[in-house]
């Protein structure tokens, strides 16, 4: 199958998250992708993660979960010679994608402008906390910075534990697939060639949906509401003989089906229950009655006979549990590796969450070692054996 983004080349100068999140979807959508990293310490993702080994290697887990399929290449851009291998990378690049602060690529003489000098074509992307314009444009931001700053973790728990981080760095996740879903869309622009400017901010509560438009458009402020889904009921996390079940009886007919099999026919004649805002209003009472009736039973086997109803409901399930399940395992989100460079056993990590034509896009090699291209690519840009050697021992590379 031909990739949709086969012959396209990337050059990825982005550290940890954002950025190489955003490279690590083209490069299983067919891009060719090219990592210019900092010669010797490389992406900070590289000592990052729960293996102290992995790290002190070069390859920590976190540098191993993003970078699959790309090639390394090393560039001291403070340097002359370190700037121009980046200059002849973009003389044959289609994208480049890089989070640097604002104003630091500009200062080293390597902007979008003095770039499109280089290739007039270029699609340029910019990953940054706050913008590239903006009062906040210089502040550092990380992702637990934009998860506060958003609103995110003002709405995140309950009225007893909230202001709370969302568990894992959504912040820098939704800005990275943003920053894809850009590039993609400018790949197929009549003309090639632009400036995209990517706000991890703006990003993430352009996915806050319902929760923003509920203040823009109704002035109803957001609030934190734990595992109840305010918008019907019975709809939210429930505890059963073994466990919390989700259960979203969001419309009428799917509460009727739920008191039926639960055996809780008497709740439909309830004055309280008998609409959708009643229940929302007496949801507290409800979820307490439905606890009653589920306690006999596993959060598995109530999941089972309630989706064959059609009635949405899904045990909890740590994230052990869902890797190993068969609705992940058997349509191969999950790419293994028997070896990678400095890794001394065999690797498993995600592909993306993209099925075309029944296939999950995948990429041939494992993450890179530090500079593992060097020699190879930066002979295909021109540079002599010599020079190669001369900017290795500078460390230009």
């Amino acid at each position: 199958m031909k990739s949709p983004l086969d012959g396209i080349r990337v050059l990825d100068l982005t550290n940890v998250l954002a950025g190489p999140f955003c490279c690590h979807q083209l490069a299983h959508l067919g891009a060719e992708v090219i990592k210019v990293e900092v010669p010797k310490t490389g992406d900070l993702a590289r000592q990052l993660g729960a293996d102290p080994e992995l790290n002190a290697a070069g390859m920590g887990v976190s540098f191993l979960a993003q970078n699959a399929g790309k090639k390394s290449v090393t560039a001291n851009l403070k340097t002359e010679a370190g700037r121009e291998v980046l200059r002849r990378l973009v003389a044959t690049a289609d994208v480049l994608v890089e989070n640097y602060r604002p104003g630091v690529m500009n200062r080293l003489g390597l902007g979008y402008e003095a770039l499109k000098e280089v290739r007039p074509n270029l699609i340029y992307c910019a990953i940054s906390g706050f913008g590239q314009t903006g009062p906040w444009t210089h502040r550092p931001a990380y992702d637990q910075i934009i998860q506060g700053t958003s609103g995110v973790m003002a709405i995140t728990g309950d009225a007893g534990s909230a202001p709370l981080r969302v568990g894992y760095p959504v912040a820098d996740t939704v800005g990275g697939l943003t920053a894809a879903f850009a590039i993609a869309a400018a790949l197929n622009a009549p003309e090639r060639g632009g400036f995209i400017d990517v706000s991890m901010l703006e990003s993430l509560i352009a996915t806050m949906g319902w929760a923003v438009s509920n203040w823009l458009i109704a002035g109803q402020r957001p609030t934190p509401n734990g595992n109840e889904n305010l918008t019907s009921a019975p709809s939210g996390t429930f505890m059963t003989g073994t466990g919390p079940l989700n259960i979203a009886a969001n419309k009428d007919e799917q509460w009727r089906l739920l008191a039926r099999h639960i055996g809780r026919e008497d709740l439909l004649e309830r004055p309280e229950f008998a609409t959708r805002e009643e229940r929302k209003r007496n949801r507290a009472a409800l979820k307490a009655e439905i606890e009653k009736s589920l306690a006999g039973r596993s959060a598995r086997d109530w999941a089972r006979e309630l989706n064959q109803l059609g009635v949405p409901a899904g045990a909890v399930l740590e994230l052990p549990e869902v890797l190993e399940h068969e609705v992940i395992r058997e349509r191969g989100m999950i790419a293994r590796f028997s070896a990678a460079p400095g890794v001394d056993r065999p690797i498993s990590v995600l592909r993306t969450g993209i099925k075309i034509d029944g296939i999950a896009p995948a990429v041939a090699a494992p993450p890179p070692a530090l500079g593992a291209d060097n020699d190879d690519i930066l002979a295909s840009l021109g540079f002599s054996p010599d020079q190669i050697s001369t900017m290795r021992d500078r460390s230009e590379i």
